[in-house]
């Protein structure tokens, strides 16, 4: 054989496969607990991270704070030497507008108590000057270097003879902690201040530090230097008032990496001192620098003996480096409380688990069964047709015998089901026989609905498979089938088909199409079995069939159903009063298709539901502002959907036009339940509508049913009407029509209306309205 199949349906009734399934079952809970037990750990995990996340994110917030606190300080020393700057390089361009004295010593005493005047408002200055080069505000060659200092009650200033002392501002103590020997003057750097680290101060015997900012004339030419003085405790004592937690500390180090602060409240000076080295020894400033510069803090941990903290910390304006140390325990200390409550969660939880997975077990157990029943028929225990179906997703190619009982259904009404249910009991006996005989791992037995079997094989040759159908059926009737002691004559016939290379896009479903297809044919040519032909062209019907339902699908998704109007002509008034609406196809290139070219496919595809809704909401908006009459067809099966009776009554209250509307229901279409169509009659008769029975006089006419409905007009099938004028037995016929309904009232509607003879026949018959070509065609506009 070509092809060979490799999957065999589970035997599930094998103690062996109960077993496998348990088994299955309760590693799967295992994972299933295990899985929910990780699930919570991480949650938990989760949980102490994104509290520590947050607490270390107020942390951030407040050593950011405290670092801004400082840098505005910073901000704001660097600002009043700038100002010392502005008043230097101001007195000098009032120098250069004045000839008076060459040297300029008139100046100098509006200088320097200008000066004063400036340091006296700078809070906590311990000195500040402006360091001339020489010949600037001076004879050449000497320099005029205007000093102050904070006398010892800060109430006064003392100048400095700082002139005799040096002679040059770089040889001052301050410029080489500030500038450098290195520093030259450029004009990138005016307005730019520079900042010293902490050094002794012999003049006020006191740690301070130096801001200086140079001093340029309006060429860039440099002037000299201002400075400022500060003592160390104006800078640490805006670090002691910032705290961050109840055993945190802060710290202040200078660019030279030199402490500046106290380091923390405590009482242990020897922890303080340890944490100082420590912090000392990791050299903060290249790292604080390099964050700087992304105005982010760095942090990084620092262990000192069985402490770990975490610190955060950032350079200053003025280089400096500020930060804070968080013991790690107070970190988390928050999260241990949670940590418990969770653990108690998880125990209740995994239990929770335990016990829902225990009835998911069990459900799962009666899921497999009905999954199990769902694949298997119940009465032969033999795979289904969905089960055939799913086989064959996994065939490319593959031969199927499908195999329907002749006569069954007498054998049925002779003798009973019960006798119906033996005899396929005994075909299927056979017929599973005979495939473990022949190829067990090849050929598999399906039932399929009411009488037939099928038989899926591989790709076979022509002449294998019409062999394997000839020994199939005289395994069927070549032995009887005794029902109590009753021999039963059973024969079959086989349709055939082959699937060779099949399409994604093929529906799994053609190949038993094709089967039964062949069935009938073999029937209808008395054959007992027969090979579907694809060349005879069987499936035209069924690609026409799919070609119209993508076409009318596609007309619905793009809006391209339409209602047309059919004018109805009043015989007494001799005019136009009413419209029957029909729905029409617009094709994308323009043509119009009429109803009766997809009708038959939308009932099919059960979108005629949606065509009525579609139908019913446009004539309503068409002729809310109009004054005629209407009509819209509905089909038994609309007025049996719930929904679009509703969809309906929502419109009749929304437009509020019921009394212009006629629902025609067609008297053909297979009328099950005519209480439905008397319960939709009572529901929309409230609103004013009216009731026409369509097409009457084709169908099986119940005038018992018609009298209960109560409908307003009877509408005379135009098979009646259209040869009224010669066909005098269609004349007697729809004269009786007439006067049965006038009888009750019921006004009538002649359709098919073609020429005039046989609108005079519909007067002489007393017909209430006329419709049809001799009036007009179904056009898109009134």
């Amino acid at each position: 054989m070509p092809g060979k199949l490799t999957h065999r349906p589970t035997n599930w009734k094998t103690p062996a496969s109960r077993q496998s399934v348990m088994w299955l079952l309760g590693l799967l809970v295992l994972v299933f607990v295990a899985g929910m037990f990780l699930l919570s750990t991480l949650n938990i995990n989760y949980s102490r991270d994104a509290l520590s996340e947050l607490r270390r994110q107020q942390i951030h917030e407040v050593v950011s704070a405290g670092l801004m606190r400082i840098n505005a300080r910073h901000s704001t020393l660097a600002g009043y030497t700038t100002t010392l700057a502005n008043v230097g390089e101001s007195f000098h361009a009032i120098a250069e507008n004045d000839d008076s004295e060459p040297d300029s010593s008139h100046l100098r005493t509006p200088l320097e108590n200008a000066l004063k005047d400036q340091l006296q408002n700078f809070d906590g200055a311990a000195g500040g000057g402006l360091w001339f080069r020489p010949g600037v505000l001076s004879g050449p060659a000497v320099s005029y270097m205007p000093y102050f200092v904070q006398g010892p009650e800060e109430q006064e200033l003392n100048r400095l003879d700082v002139e005799n002392r040096f002679g040059n501002y770089r040889d001052a103590p301050w410029f080489s902690h500030t500038l450098g020997p290195e520093w030259t003057p450029t004009s990138d750097n005016a307005d730019k201040v520079y900042w010293s680290p902490i050094y002794y101060d012999v003049n006020i015997e006191r740690p301070v530090l130096t801001l200086a900012s140079p001093m340029y004339d309006r060429r860039k030419n440099l002037l000299g230097m201002a400075t400022t003085t500060w003592t160390a405790d104006r800078m640490i004592d805006v670090v002691s008032h910032i705290t961050v937690t109840e055993h945190s500390f802060t710290f202040l180090n200078d660019r030279n990496n030199r402490n500046l602060s106290s380091l923390g409240k405590g009482e242990d000076t020897g922890q303080e001192q340890a944490l100082m080295d420590a912090i000392l020894a990791l050299e903060l400033a290249g790292s604080a620098d390099e964050h700087s510069a992304t105005g982010a803090l760095a942090t990084r941990t620092l262990t000192v003996g069985e402490d770990v903290y975490e610190l955060y910390y950032g350079a200053t304006a003025g280089g400096m480096v500020y930060g804070a140390g968080v013991p790690v325990d107070e970190i988390n200390a928050g999260l241990r409380p949670m940590k418990q409550t969770n653990q108690r969660v998880l125990v209740g939880t995994v239990s929770a688990i335990l016990l829902l997975s225990l009835y998911l077990l069990y459900r799962i157990i009666q899921l497999v069964r009905e999954l199990r029943a769902s694949y298997t028929d119940d009465l032969t225990g033999l795979p289904n047709r969905i089960r055939l179906l799913q086989d064959l997703q996994t065939q490319n190619d593959a031969s199927l015998l499908i195999i329907n009982l002749d006569r069954f259904n007498e054998i049925n009404s002779l003798f009973g089901n019960v006798c119906g249910d033996h005899v396929l009991l005994a075909i299927a006996t056979r017929l599973t026989a005979f495939t473990r005989d022949q190829a067990p791992d090849s050929l598999r037995v399906y039932r399929l609905p009411g009488d037939e079997f099928a038989i899926l094989a591989p790709l076979l040759e022509e002449q294998v498979i019409e062999g394997l159908a000839v020994q199939i059926r005289h395994l069927v009737n070549g032995e009887r089938i005794y029902w109590q002691q009753q021999p039963l004559t059973v024969d079959v016939s086989i349709g055939m088909a082959m699937q060779k290379d099949r399409k994604p896009g093929n529906s799994t479903d053609q190949l038993v199409s094709q089967a039964k297809v062949a069935v009938l044919q073999a029937r209808e040519q008395n054959r007992h079995h027969l090979l579907y032909d694809p060349s005879v062209g069987v499936e035209e019907n069924y690609e026409a069939n799919l070609y119209w339902a993508n076409r009318l699908k596609a007309a619905i998704d793009d809006d391209r159903l339409v209602p047309w109007f059919q004018p109805i002509y009043d015989n007494q008034l001799q005019r136009v009063t009413k419209y029957e609406c029909l729905v029409r196809m617009v094709e994308p290139d323009g043509r119009v298709m009429s109803a009766g070219q997809f009708v038959k496919i939308a009932d099919r595809l059960r979108l005629n539901r949606r065509i009525t809704v579609l139908m019913i909401e446009k004539c309503f908006a068409r002729f809310s502002s109009r004054k005629e009459e209407f009509s819209i067809n509905l089909s038994y099966g609309d007025i049996a959907d719930s929904e679009t009776v509703n969809r309906i009554l929502e419109a009749l209250d929304r437009y509020g036009i019921g009394n212009r509307v006629m629902f025609e229901i067609l008297e053909s279409d297979g009328v099950a339940n005519y209480d439905e169509i008397r319960r939709f009659i009572e529901q929309v008769k409230p609103f004013g509508c009216h009731i026409a029975i369509d097409d009457f006089g084709t169908g099986y006419s119940n005038f018992a049913h018609l009298l209960s409905l109560k409908v307003d007009y009877i509408k005379i099938d135009g098979s009646l009407i259209r040869n009224l004028d010669k066909d005098h037995t269609a004349f007697l016929v729809t004269s009786g029509i007439v006067q049965f309904a006038g009888s009750l009232n019921i006004r009538t509607v002649a359709e098919f209306v073609h020429n005039e003879a046989v609108q005079e026949r519909v007067r002489e018959l007393g017909i209430d309205f006329s419709q049809g070509d001799y009036f007009g065609m179904p056009e898109v506009l009134l």
